[in-house]
């Protein structure tokens, strides 16, 4: 072949793809210019308390006779809750309802300027307690089921460890627990960062202050690469509905009520002191080992907010009897919006909770939190596989 034979030849696929994606952009501004479905947050649920700018709601049952240890979800202080609910086909809550279990769910809202002095007490002490006690009365339960996501698994964990009695399970997903991690770059930047001159300068923290500084943490992907996906799939209505649905959730960012955040960057980032077991909420010292509880803890093995090292450790820090790991192939946000998610993650997830949200068989009531039977640590891979237990982390940084 000639060199005139292979320029005519690339010319002749350049001109094809050229073709190609003029038709993509005219279909796309087509596209475009259509009302988009964008509706999230859509399971249908009633709002059963009010408390200053936070709501707790309970999701309408799919099956006539939902299990009888009810599920409450606390969601992180940073984004909104409905995450775990972000469209028909891609929703964590739908999938716990299917399974039978009785959903409530808090959505902390958006602080306003005078809630800066909120700390991490009103939130744990004040906030959560109201939260499950208003379900333990609502349900006639002594214990319920705890599920915290990222911060709100840190969180649960807290409130479990101080009102062990009111803990009937514990799961946490993607939970940020041992700080003293390299593996990511929110551990490594916090360890630096200054909380007081942030609040002294800001009062809260802003939502879209935040959002810049995850954006940071991988950038060409965040920043260009999504946006080069979505010209790439522009005449295709579901990814583009798809898309602005995320990013309409990435960007309700409600900013960070200033105490709260310098507690949480100093005490956990900053000095791990709930690891190290001389974290205090007001005046008690938080001790991870009085958690006896049933424990679930789910990570995402791809997660570069909050990676495996920061909460793998947990299992080993609890002093619960029956624990299991689930540990999955796929990034924070993945693990509750990926195709996988809908098809493996969560029914696994959901398992586990509708396994242990019955009744105890001894009693027939719920007076009582211990676990119904031993069992040794078990480790399951997203294939099911078991693994042997992870070594404890206990101790400071790796």
């Amino acid at each position: 072949m000639t060199g005139t034979d292979s320029f005519r030849q690339l010319s002749e696929v350049m001109t094809e793809r050229l073709v190609k994606f003029q038709e993509r952009m005219l279909h796309g501004m087509e596209v475009f210019s259509e009302p988009l479905d964008t509706l999230s947050d859509a399971t249908p649920k009633d709002e059963v308390l009010s408390v200053d700018r936070w709501k707790l709601y309970r999701y309408r049952p799919l099956v006539k006779n939902p299990k009888p240890i009810p599920v409450l979800i606390f969601y992180a202080l940073i984004n909104r809750y409905y995450m775990i609910d972000l469209q028909p086909d891609r929703s964590m809550v739908k999938k716990f309802l299917e399974a039978g279990l009785d959903v409530f769910v808090v959505d902390w809202g958006h602080p306003a300027r005078g809630d800066r002095y909120l700390t991490m007490e009103d939130y744990i002490d004040d906030y959560m307690n109201q939260a499950v006690d208003h379900v333990r009365q609502l349900t006639g339960n002594q214990a319920i089921t705890l599920y915290g996501i990222c911060q709100g698994g840190t969180f649960s964990s807290i409130y479990t460890a101080c009102y062990p009695q009111k803990v009937r399970n514990l799961a946490i997903m993607v939970a940020p627990i041992n700080f003293h991690t390299d593996t990511g770059l929110l551990n490594v930047w916090s360890h630096s960062l200054d909380p007081d001159k942030m609040v002294e300068a800001f009062g809260n923290v802003p939502g879209d202050f935040m959002n810049v500084g995850f954006l940071l943490l991988n950038p060409l992907r965040l920043m260009f690469q999504k946006y080069i996906d979505l010209m790439e799939h522009s005449d295709n209505k579901d990814f583009v509905s798809n898309f602005v649905r995320m990013e309409k959730w990435i960007f309700d960012s409600p900013d960070q009520t200033g105490e709260a955040f310098k507690q949480f960057v100093k005490c956990m980032y900053q000095e791990n002191q709930l690891v190290r077991g001389d974290f205090k909420l007001g005046n008690k010292t938080v001790d991870l080992k009085n958690i006896t509880q049933p424990v679930l803890n789910v990570f995402a093995e791809k997660d570069h907010l909050v990676p495996p090292d920061c909460s793998r450790p947990f299992t080993d820090l609890v002093g619960s009897e029956d624990k299991t790991i689930l540990s999955f192939p796929t990034g924070h946000i993945g693990l509750f919006t990926s195709s996988k998610s809908q098809r493996d993650y969560a029914p696994k997830i959901a398992n586990w909770l509708a396994n242990h949200s019955e009744l105890l068989p001894a009693t027939h009531s719920n007076q009582a939190v211990n676990s119904p039977e031993k069992k040794k640590t078990r480790h399951r891979t997203a294939s099911g596989a078991r693994k042997t237990p992870t070594k404890n982390h206990r101790g400071g940084k790796r």
